[in-house]
């Protein structure tokens, strides 16, 4: 069989001459980088399986209540009006991954993106397990169709489905908890119609991409790649190749036709064998890496056996690779970093502002006022509802008092409001001044009290009149 001509930049390393995809099998690499990954792999898929499980003030650490319109983040729950807390904490994630990926590139790919984490850890190492290595799955799949094959890739296929099937149920209890999915799923399909269909659908994307799609996620669908060459500059940490020690290629102890002695890359292609995304990381950095390191492994394994110094294929930055030394604070990490601190103060501010109970005065339905005979006083009536909303974690006991002036009289039909936590509830007052005492725009303080935890909310209400004295 001819050797397959290698990667180069004018296309992407998946797409043939005729544009059509080429399947990346990745053959296995082993080092030190690759015995470390199980572990951080499997520590995060723990992470994200145990989360809906534990208990924190009585919900799941994290619970994405959309019905309810509540955020369950370790105990704090952050309701509708709380946006703006949830908008810059968002913003604060990205900012994150932006001021990491000038530091240290892309290692969120490599290392910790849901993606690659599962497609590494369980799909890829289900099709390891069943068809072997990456040689013998492209064999297996270049060959004819045998009992042996079909047993194989059903098996496969089914261990695929369940995966999904698991994964997309675990992602569905982050919004509507554990106990609830264990009851739909033993439940019929017809009595949870709208959430069976949602996790049916999950389970189909699931398997859709990482029995199928797989690397054109990160190429395709994913603006990541895209953006990193905004992120970077010279100082970044990426994989790359360090020409200066690798060129001129050929094999060992060698020279070139123009005498030049050959590099310590010995052309084996072993760092395209073993890369995911199919690339050749020495054409340099390319969007299509997304910094896992395999080829890395690769070229230390290939290094050693030739007795050579590892590290020709290794974590650096362009200036690193240049014999130049690396710089970690310059102008645009700071520049991140004071976008950090921005968003971080206004998350604050917000987080300053807001309080577990919230009140405002709304009018009901009706007229704005109404003139009433009181014993032969004239009095002016206003109808008010105060609408409190209890987003503590704990229930609240509401009541009114009204800072009742002179010729003022305020009426509670409803002495007390018990809300659970993030319930929400209306209190009617009824306001009633002497039709003498009234004064347009005047404004009375109305204090919401809660019995339970002794806070106190004051709002103030406008009074409506048929006049102006």
């Amino acid at each position: 069989m001819a050797r397959a001509p290698a990667p180069t930049l004018d296309r992407l390393a998946i797409i043939d001459d005729q544009g059509r995809r080429q399947k990346v099998q990745p053959a296995d690499s082993d080092g030190r980088i690759a015995r470390l990954k199980p572990w951080v792999r499997w520590a995060l898929i723990g992470f994200f399986v145990a989360l809906p499980w534990i208990d924190v003030g009585g919900h799941p650490a994290v619970l994405i209540d959309l019905p309810a319109r509540r955020f369950h983040l370790f105990g704090h729950i952050l309701g509708a009006g709380d946006v703006p807390l949830l908008f810059f904490l968002l913003i604060g994630v990205g900012l994150t991954l932006v001021i990491s990926t000038a530091l240290w590139g892309r290692l969120w790919c490599g290392w910790a993106c849901p993606h690659t984490v599962y497609l590494e850890a369980v799909f890829r190492r289900i099709e390891r397990v069943i068809e072997g290595t990456g040689a013998a799955r492209m064999a297996l799949d270049l060959g004819p169709w045998t009992s042996t094959k079909i047993a194989k890739k059903l098996l496969k296929w089914t261990l695929w489905a369940l995966a999904s099937f698991v994964i997309a149920h675990i992602f569905l209890s982050y919004f509507v908890s554990i106990p609830a999915v264990v009851t739909m799923v033993m439940d019929a399909p017809t009595e949870h119609w709208g959430t069976f269909l949602v996790a049916a659908f999950a389970t189909g994307v699931m398997y859709f991409n990482f029995a199928w799609f797989r690397e054109q996620t990160c190429l395709i669908i994913c603006p990541y790649g895209r953006l990193q060459s905004a992120m970077h500059d010279g100082d970044s940490i990426t994989v790359g190749y360090d020409a200066r020690r690798g060129e001129p290629r050929g094999k060992p102890k060698t020279t070139t036709p123009e005498g030049i002695p050959v590099g310590d890359c010995i052309d084996c292609r072993r760092c395209v064998q073993v890369c995911p995304t199919g690339i050749d990381i020495r054409n340099g950095l390319q969007m299509e890496c997304i910094a896992c390191a395999a080829c890395a492994d690769a070229c230390d394994d290939i290094m050693i056996k030739l007795h050579k110094a590892p590290g020709l294929v290794r974590y650096d930055s362009e200036r690193g690779f240049a014999g130049e030394p690396r710089r970690f604070l310059r102008p645009r990490i700071f520049a991140y970093a004071g976008a950090v601190v921005v968003v971080a103060a206004a998350f604050g501010f917000f987080a300053w502002r807001s309080t577990p109970l919230v009140a405002r005065v709304m009018r009901p339905a009706g007229p704005p006022f109404a003139l009433i005979d009181d014993n032969g006083s004239a009095l002016v009536q206003n109808a008010l509802l105060i609408h409190v909303e209890n987003r503590a974690t704990a229930a609240a006991v509401v009541s009114l008092v009204v800072d009742a002036t002179a010729g003022v009289v305020a009426i509670t039909p409803v002495q007390q409001l018990h809300l659970q936590a993030q319930e929400r509830g209306d209190l009617p007052l009824l306001v009633r001044v002497v039709d003498d005492g009234y004064v347009d725009g005047r404004v009375i303080d109305v204090v919401v009290h809660d019995d339970v935890s002794g806070r106190d909310v004051k709002v103030q209400a406008r009074l409506l009149g048929p006049r102006a004295r």
